[in-house]
């Protein structure tokens, strides 16, 4: 077959989809259900503790530190060797945020 200027675009085309198919959208897939983790974390941390009543104050203090432990321990020096599970745990976090910031808007309402 011959390498015409037609069959290199086309080849060109194909590898650019199969990067974003394979590499790109995994990779996406993956964050997404980091961030549903951390959601799902959120509105279980929200709701265990709030069953009594009296223990909100006392859960909200227990989640606001570890989510800080957790930030400590994710950017400290010796967190560095492990770099790729910094955009998950960075994503997890998110879905943590994102979960209190929904049970809020449910409570307001």
């Amino acid at each position: 077959m011959l390498k015409t200027k037609l069959n290199k675009a086309y080849t060109l085309i194909i590898t650019f989809i199969y990067e974003i198919v394979y590499k790109k959208l995994g990779y996406l897939s993956f964050n997404f259900l980091n961030t549903l983790l951390g959601f799902f974390i959120a509105s279980s941390l929200a709701t265990i503790p709030g069953q009594t009543g009296d223990w909100g104050i006392t859960g909200s203090a227990i989640i606001v530190s570890l989510y800080e432990i957790i930030s400590l321990t994710q950017y400290s020096k010796n967190f560095l060797k492990l770099n790729i599970l910094r955009p998950q745990v960075n994503n997890i976090k998110i879905g943590i945020l994102y979960g209190f910031f929904v049970d809020a808007f449910k409570l307001g309402s």
